[in-house]
């Protein structure tokens, strides 16, 4: 939670124990910083974290004032020894037992469905790296198979490998309520309501998770080159990755990784409401503005140049000039999301291509065998 202060900042993270109490608030005395003060902010906690009765771990992120901006420390380092990815430390069989922190709605009233941000105790016994996933099993029987537990869900990571409370301890999830709507009638159908994601939205903390993985090498970010372009691409909840990543160039404090290159992000929601992690994505163009751009396409609210509804390939095809000179110099480009958005993305870029006098199905090789190229789509 930023608190922001003019004119520069410096990001400071402050934990804390949530004590059980009935109040949603807790007071933050007066800070004195070089000879500068502000207070006493109130930060607003939200409910479902109140009565956690196990162990608990929040950061809160605040901004003070100062000449230069600093990042939050992280620990513990030795998550980034391995050299091996690690895969799979937990299968279906026998997946691990994780514990709910928070559940936290974190789109507006006028947002299309409910997304919410969760935060996943794992105690450090599944560690990730940023692009991976975490595989999760509902409670309860599979209906198709009787007697047997419901298949493995998967959900990219929103976080880094140390977590939103800078650990190494937690994940979180970025998921969306799957829901149903009955094609005569209109209304929502509960029958045929997602089980994971409902599972999930609704759940309180302490409750157990079973999860497995971690998963998935694809959405990995490449860190040999601290200058690299990442031209990062979303709809929805494929923002989540890209939270990671991000995160990690601009917020933490890593000893080996010092991103000094280009991240820019694209998400295509359907209006200003359904923004995710927005606030956060803002402070960073702010902060870190020869680093980081942010696009945003807004379908409900915004039009394309032909006058239709604005998706991310038209907001893609408004810089393609300056992204194939990126591809062309290295660029890496990610895209994740619902399978739906990469037909119209890729008939955008081949379009480009061709009033380029380029071959996209070539250009298109050539970035798979550099490396370039980073798909997941559900």
């Amino acid at each position: 939670m930023a608190l922001s202060t003019t004119p520069s900042q410096m990001s400071v993270a402050l934990p804390t124990r949530i004590d059980g109490s009935s109040r949603s608030m807790i007071k933050v005395q007066s800070i004195s910083f070089t000879d500068k003060s502000w207070g006493p902010p109130l930060l607003r906690l939200d409910s479902k974290s109140r009565s956690l009765g196990v162990k608990k771990r929040s950061t809160i992120c605040m901004s003070l004032q100062q000449a230069s901006k600093s990042k939050v420390l992280v620990t513990p380092l030795e998550l980034e020894d391995p050299k091996e990815t690690p895969l799979n430390l937990f299968r279906p069989k026998e997946p691990y037992t994780a514990t709910i922190v928070s559940v936290e709605r974190i789109v507006g009233p006028q947002a299309p469905g409910e997304t919410c941000h969760i935060v996943i105790d794992h105690d450090g016994n599944v560690p990730y790296w940023e692009g991976q996933s975490y595989g999760v099993i509902p409670p309860g029987e599979n209906p198709k198979k009787p007697g047997a537990p419901h298949n493995v869900r998967l959900y990219s990571i929103a976080s880094t490998r140390y977590g939103d409370s800078f650990d190494g301890k937690t994940a979180s999830l970025c998921v969306r309520r799957a829901i149903y709507y009955d094609p005569e009638t209109g209304k929502e159908d509960p029958s045929k309501a997602g089980v994971c994601s409902n599972f999930l939205c609704n759940a309180k903390p302490g409750d157990k998770v079973k999860i497995t993985g971690p998963s998935g090498k694809v959405m990995l970010l490449p860190e040999d080159d601290p200058k690299a372009t990442h031209i990062m691409i979303a709809t929805g909840t494929g923002v989540a990755p890209y939270r990671g990543y991000l995160r990690r160039m601009f917020m933490e404090n890593v000893p080996n990784f010092k991103f000094d290159g280009l991240a820019w992000l694209f998400l295509g929601v359907a209006n200003s409401d359904s923004l995710l992690y927005d606030e956060e994505f803002a402070g960073y163009r702010k902060d870190y503005p020869e680093n980081f751009r942010y696009d945003k396409a807004l379908s409900r609210e915004e039009k394309n140049k032909k006058g239709g509804k604005m998706y991310v390939q038209d907001k893609i095809e408004e810089y393609s000039d300056e992204i194939f000179k990126l591809l062309d110099n290295g660029a890496h480009i990610y895209f994740c999301g619902l399978k739906g958005m990469m037909p119209g993305i890729q008939d955008t870029l081949k379009r480009v291509a061709e009033e380029r006098g380029e071959s996209w199905e070539q250009k298109l090789t050539q970035l798979r065998k550099n490396k370039q190229w980073h798909v997941e789509v559900y």
